[in-house]
């Protein structure tokens, strides 16, 4: 954008937790990229013995999140913080994507797609599969349970529904 301000593309935890606060934030579509519960996390959600599963973008179809606008002062310092939180073990491949702003602005967003060669990479798995490592994964920043439980009450409050993780959601939930 001309006035120096960068854009973020939230799907998973950046909605809820970005980590800072954001000059704009809007409902936001990128074509070309799904949200999947398809990462293997072995630090903040879980642990290398017990992984938990986390959102990956993945690819194919499109992906309704939110577009975080950074102001032009504080964007090296947001560039940093989130490629220091999301980078930590390269299961990401960071890059900038078009994203469509409800608003009718189309806008370059920075976002993390997952890499499907990495270790981490855990695919498409079953549903009890899926909803087991959710259970189980325990790392530095809680649980996979709250993670997914905060990005589905965080689609619900932006008016998104996301069927397939409301269905992991309540299978991960019965025991």
């Amino acid at each position: 954008m001309s006035d120096g301000a960068f854009w973020v593309f939230g799907y998973g935890s950046l909605m809820w937790f970005p980590g800072f606060v954001p000059a704009e934030s809007v409902i936001a579509r990128v074509h070309g990229w799904h949200r999947a519960m398809c990462v293997r996390s072995t630090i903040y959600r879980g642990r290398p013995e017990t992984p938990g599963l986390v959102l990956g973008l993945d690819r194919g179809g499109s992906c309704l999140g939110l577009g975080l606008r950074v102001a032009a002062d504080e964007v090296e310092a947001v560039k940093a913080y989130i490629y220091g939180r999301e980078m930590v073990t390269e299961v990401y491949a960071p890059t900038f994507v078009n994203a469509a702003l409800a608003d009718g602005r189309r806008v370059r967003a920075w976002c993390f797609p997952v890499r499907r060669d990495h270790a981490q990479y855990a695919g498409r798995l079953s549903l009890d599969e899926a909803a087991a490592m959710v259970r189980l994964g325990v790392g530095q920043s809680g649980t996979a349970l709250e993670y997914l439980a905060n990005t589905v009450e965080q689609l619900r409050q932006l008016g998104l529904h996301d069927a397939g993780l409301e269905r992991l959601l309540a299978c991960a939930r019965r025991e």
